[in-house]
């Protein structure tokens, strides 16, 4: 699976979705829970990603893989 077939998503412990992020041709992007979208690196990416998988954020992560149309 490449890195542009897959969402990542945040959630809280109900199961909310905090945040998400994709990539597409242009790079990667987050969307807010409001549903606002701001473009942002592959290293701000891993930055948000590593705390939750280390444990020191209470975040869950979940990646979904995601199927291109055409």
């Amino acid at each position: 699976m490449r890195n542009d077939e897959c969402i990542i998503r945040f959630l809280n412990k109900d199961g909310k979705v905090l945040q998400s992020f994709q990539k597409d041709r242009e790079g990667w992007f987050q969307v807010s829970s409001r549903g606002i979208v701001r473009r942002c690196t592959a290293e701000q990416t891993l930055s948000h990603l590593l705390p939750p998988l280390a444990g020191v954020s209470p975040a869950i992560v979940k990646v979904e893989r995601i199927t291109k149309e055409g």
